[in-house]
């Protein structure tokens, strides 16, 4: 079917990339595994994935450095596959152009979930109206039709979910907004358990555009604060 999509699964330990592969097949995606950092480098190029699933760990080399070299032919969705909860790791991830993490052991329906939430937001993004005016709060421009970010006049590079997630922060400045909020908007899914996915991509925003931009609200979320 030509509107089926697809997804490359890298992981080197094959009863889990089975494992993944199987779920995915049974929800309607075609999917491509590899198994080491070369090959899953190589498959993207050759398949062209809709979305890749990708484990940090791998031979070869890790997959951060995949995510590089993929990003760098063709962006592409990612989400990363950890079995470290460490949230070093995750910026890095989140810095080279992962859009998403999941921290092993991990239950196959949030992986799904975390999947469709993804090409959602994918094909929500090319929704932007043409001619729609940069959304301004101070010295942040917001430009949805370019999907470019300025601070001070000097551009920013965000990666797309840091975009999405900015954007709609920016659309209602001040007003707090709660993590389970930005997840349901945001991310499309409303585990509570992923609220750390948007404290990772905070802290991405705020080490790109300055720590003053987005103000915690403890318990609760965050607001965009820019003066002016």
């Amino acid at each position: 079917m030509g509107n089926r999509r697809r997804v490359l699964v890298v992981e080197d330990e094959h009863t889990i990339a089975a494992s993944i592969a199987a779920r995915l097949r049974a929800e309607g995606y075609d999917v491509d595994l590899a198994h080491d950092g070369p090959a899953g480098v190589d498959a993207a190029e050759r398949t062209r994935p809709d979305l890749v699933v990708l484990d940090v760990m791998l031979p070869g080399f890790d997959g951060l450095e995949v995510c590089r070299r993929v990003q760098a032919r063709r962006p592409v969705p990612v989400l990363m596959l950890t079995a470290r909860d460490d949230e070093t790791d995750l910026l890095v991830g989140l810095g080279v152009g992962a859009d998403d993490y999941m921290t092993k052991p991990f239950s196959p329906r949030e992986l799904v979930a975390r999947v469709h939430a993804l090409l959602r937001r994918v094909e929500r993004a090319g929704q932007s109206e043409p001619g729609q005016a940069p959304t301004v709060v101070g010295d942040l421009e917001v430009d949805a039709v370019q999907r470019r970010v300025r601070r001070a006049g000097v551009e920013a590079h965000l990666t797309p979910i840091e975009f999405d997630l900015l954007a709609y922060l920016a659309a209602r400045p001040r007003a707090v907004q709660p993590r389970e909020r930005l997840l349901a908007e945001i991310w499309g899914w409303g585990e509570p358990a992923g609220t750390r996915t948007v404290d990772s991509h905070v802290k991405a925003l705020r080490r790109k555009l300055g720590a003053d931009l987005i103000r915690t609200v403890h318990g609760v979320g965050y607001a965009l604060e820019v003066a002016g």
